[in-house]
Order: structure tokens, then C-alpha cells, then sequence
């Protein structure tokens, strides 16, 4: 599986305990801050692993490549992870369109994104060296919800420590694995069987 870095742990530690033969391939979980390069990074290791595997799923769902990421997917025969996002993927399509639907002004954290806040947000958006910022950047949020998938002392410091950060109260949503889990489960399963590279593989 060519997965996003930001799940890969999690897609690693869901494999092996339920023993299943998964590979996992991790891009750079920053790559989400450069969306519109996703899809060619998948495509070009995708164009790696296929000669070694008789299988190749994408741990990404669409994460802001606004369709490009499933053209790259339609064209290799792939399957990827549901959803608009990890949130979704995480959280699933109902409870988070119930979330922002009750709250739009909504900032989302994963355990990732909690645990590597001061680098995926703070310093990639250089804040870091240009403070000021903040309120242009987040000015417009009213919450913070902290989708747990493991609701641990030091991921659930890390969460109030980034919404002390954005200046705004903290809410926990314990949402667990299970939402990736059952993707992983069905790429194992082979529900789909697609064409990859002039022979059939399941995916």
C-alpha cells in the first residue's frame, strides 16, 4: 500500500495485528501541504512497487487533489481509502459533516497532526517567524476537534497544547481505527478485482 505518512503508522499496527500481508509504503506525510503534488508522487511509486506486488491499494482518500488522485487511480486500475479526507476516513462521512455542520468555523486534529503541530502547521506556515499571522490564518475558527484514535496521555497533551496554540477550546471525538481498519479490510478481502500492468490482481 502506498500510504499518506500521516496514517501509515496506523494503517502498520491495524496490518499486523490482524496478520495480514500488508506492505505498507509511506510518502511524506507533508505532502498535504502541497496537495496538488499528491497524486504524482502516488503515481510515481505506484510505478515502483507494482513489478514486486501482485496488489497495490492507495492509503490516501482524496486529501485536496480535487479529483486528480482518482484519475491517477481510474487509469492503474486502484483502489484507494473513501472519503474527501483522512477526517473522513477517521471520523466517517456522517459524523463529520454532522461535526462541521454544527460548527463550520471547526479546526480538525488527527493524532498526527496533534503530535507534529509545531511543524506541520507552526512552521510550514511560518509562524515561526512571522507571528503576526496567527489571526489571518485562524482568525475564523471557533473550535477545535481532536479526532483521538488513541486517546493517550501524551497525544491528548499534545491536542491541548496546539488549541492553546489556535487559542480556542478543545473538543474530543474518540474515533479509533475502525473507519481504516474496514478499508484495509477490504482491499485484503480483494473486493474489487481491477487490472494492473495486463494481469489481474485484486485491489
Amino acid at each position: 500500500m502506498v500510504a499518506c505518512g500521516a496514517i501509515a503508522g496506523h494503517l502498520v499496527e491495524i496490518a499486523t495485528r490482524r496478520g495480514w500481508p500488508v506492505d505498507v509504503h509511506p510518502l511524506p506525510p507533508l505532502l498535504h501541504n502541497r496537495p496538488e503534488r499528491i497524486a504524482a508522487a502516488v503515481e510515481t511509486a505506484v510505478a515502483m512497487l507494482r513489478e514486486r506486488y501482485a496488489a497495490v491499494a492507495v492509503g490516501y482518500a482524496d486529501c485536496g487533489t480535487y479529483g486528480a488522485l482518482d484519475a491517477v487511480c481510474a487509469r492503474l486500475g486502484l483502489s484507494r481509502l473513501r472519503g474527501a479526507h483522512c477526517y473522513d476516513v477517521f471520523a466517517g462521512v456522517e459524523r463529520m459533516r454532522a461535526l462541521l455542520d454544527e460548527e463550520p468555523g471547526t479546526y480538525v486534529l488527527t493524532d498526527y497532526l496533534a503530535l507534529s503541530f509545531g511543524r506541520s502547521v507552526i512552521a510550514e506556515l511560518g509562524l515561526n517567524r512571522w507571528p503576526e499571522l496567527h489571526a489571518d490564518y485562524f482568525r475564523h475558527y471557533r473550535r477545535v476537534v481532536w479526532l483521538a484514535q488513541q486517546d493517550a496521555p501524551r497525544v491528548r497533551a499534545a491536542a491541548e497544547r496546539a488549541a492553546a496554540y489556535l487559542r480556542l477550546p478543545l473538543e474530543v471525538a474518540v474515533v479509533g481505527d475502525a473507519g481504516l481498519e474496514r478499508d484495509l479490510a477490504g482491499f485484503v478481502s480483494g473486493d474489487r478485482v481491477v487490472e494492473i500492468g495486463g494481469r489481474f490482481s485484486r485491489a
